[in-house]
């Protein structure tokens, strides 16, 4: 019997768009296996020259996600060290793609042996919002170095940039080589369980969990870039003007809304409220208004709105001081003001949450081995800065502490040395990226023994006789 044509086909028989570009990409990997130096150089070049060519347009939908993000924040956030970032790789790709040549142990000689790198084939990137640009582009360009096929799901909380993203890189890219996939929660949720040789996934610690959980089905490898709360301890020694500047400039780039973003500081118990007054002046100096200022980004969406005025509220009630400069008109364009809390309860949600927005709690302590325990006591963050003249305490709080990274005398900064390894440890993530540390990543490291003409390892057999007592004296001893 002839089926109809229009008999319905199950729905889960029908291949939604992130498992049909994944076939798609699984099969060109089977056909037309490692790209060559020259074909990743290109794919690199094309992505540069899209995001010369295509500066102002990204900037703008950028901005548009967010209500207003300041087009500096996203060239010197974004742009800036994506452009350097594919210069210093396409510099160094060819010989960090060189064999490596290692040691054959004596008794298997004649031999040589190596270490080849191959792509792991088809890498799945899960975005986030906070940096649209940096951190979708970011792994793709390791990937493409390592010469992977690469799909790409952007947050949908910038929309505009997702399908921005989409449309360039489908007009660079074929669909088998690089793709961008769009949707919600449930395409980002159907996009994790596929069977990716490797997913990065960039956010918060409750959907790593999940994500990791659904890579887990296929052994999928997985790199979780998760955030945390970054502390910053100030020396006694550092002028404190000095460090308050530097450090509202971290907190309140991009709102905070920065994964690596300083989410509390540290402070001798008596510079606590004159450190707290001090980043509140830092901040009129960098943001005189707020409302209609170009250069102060807003929050991203109602939800992280209402959700950081209730961790103020909340503070507040638990008896913290907040130390702010009202400005009427903020609300209206979903902007929270630069805000200091001083004497925050351990169990206010300040303390307890990774803020993600323009709020820095200030934490006493009593002397360096008091802020150590205190940073200790919480889950490894992402990033921890310190500020000291002194090498000694640097050291000292460097060697005693554990975090993805740490910039010393700044913040944010070491995230955008190309040439340092970006990634979290415990529940901030697993996994780094960047410049050889992403290509290494994003790479199988086969192992090669190539045994030579004369090599007598087939000798060494059953029945087991005098050459093979002679070799196990010899490795062995008598």
């Amino acid at each position: 019997m002839v089926a109809s044509s229009t008999s319905a086909v199950p729905l889960a028989a029908v291949p939604n768009e992130a498992q049909r570009i994944f076939a798609l990409q699984r099969a060109a990997v089977a056909v037309q296996g490692a790209p060559s130096h020259g074909d990743r150089v290109a794919a690199l070049d094309g992505l540069l020259a899209l995001i010369r060519k295509h500066r102002r347009a990204l900037v703008e939908t950028v901005s548009a996600d967010f209500g207003n993000r300041a087009v500096a924040e996203t060239e010197l956030g974004e742009l800036m060290p994506l452009i350097a970032g594919i210069k210093h790789v396409r510099r160094h790709l060819g010989r960090w793609m060189k064999p490596q040549r290692r040691r054959v142990g004596l008794a298997f000689r004649p031999a040589a042996a190596r270490v080849s790198y191959q792509p792991l084939g088809v890498v799945g990137v899960l975005a986030p919002w906070n940096y649209p640009l940096f951190l979708t582009f970011g792994p793709l360009i390791d990937a493409l170095a390592a010469g992977n096929r690469v799909m790409l799901k952007p947050s949908e909380l910038t929309p505009r940039t997702a399908e921005l993203l989409k449309t360039l890189l489908g007009e660079l890219f074929a669909e088998d080589r690089v793709a961008v996939v769009t949707g919600g929660p449930d395409v980002a949720a159907q996009f994790s369980t596929l069977a990716f040789d490797h997913l990065l996934f960039t956010g918060g610690a409750r959907i790593g969990r999940q994500v990791m959980a659904a890579a887990a089905a296929h052994l999928t490898p997985v790199t979780l870039e998760l955030g945390g709360k970054s502390p910053v301890v100030l020396c006694r020694d550092y002028p404190l003007k000095r460090a308050a500047r530097t450090i509202a400039i971290g907190k309140f780039f991009n709102a905070g809304q920065t994964c690596v973003a300083p989410d509390y500081a540290l402070v001798p118990t008596d510079l606590a409220y004159a450190f707290a007054e001090a980043v509140i002046e830092a901040a009129a100096e960098l943001y005189p208004t707020i409302a209609g200022n170009a250069d102060y980004t807003s929050i991203i969406a109602d939800r992280q709105y209402q959700r950081l005025i209730g961790m103020i509220a909340d503070a507040r009630q638990g008896g913290a001081r907040v130390l702010q400069r009202p400005d009427d008109g903020a609300a209206g364009e979903r902007k929270i003001v630069p805000t200091v809390l001083i004497g925050v309860s351990e169990d206010a949600q300040a303390l307890r949450e990774e803020i993600f927005g323009p709020i820095l709690p200030i934490v006493a302590y009593d002397d360096l081995d008091h802020a150590i325990q205190l940073i200790n006591a919480r889950p490894k963050p992402l990033a921890l800065y310190c500020f000291s003249t002194d090498h000694a305490k640097i050291e000292g709080v460097l060697q005693r502490t554990s975090s993805g990274g740490a910039t010393v005398n700044g913040t944010l900064l070491h995230v955008t040395q190309e040439d340092l390894p970006f990634g979290g440890v415990g529940e901030s993530g697993m996994g780094a990226y960047h410049g050889r540390d992403g290509f290494l990543r994003l790479s199988h490291a086969r192992a090669v023994l190539e045994l030579g003409r004369f090599n007598m390892s087939d000798r060494i057999a059953a029945p087991y006789g005098k050459l093979t007592r002679l070799a196990t004296r010899m490795l062995l001893g008598k």
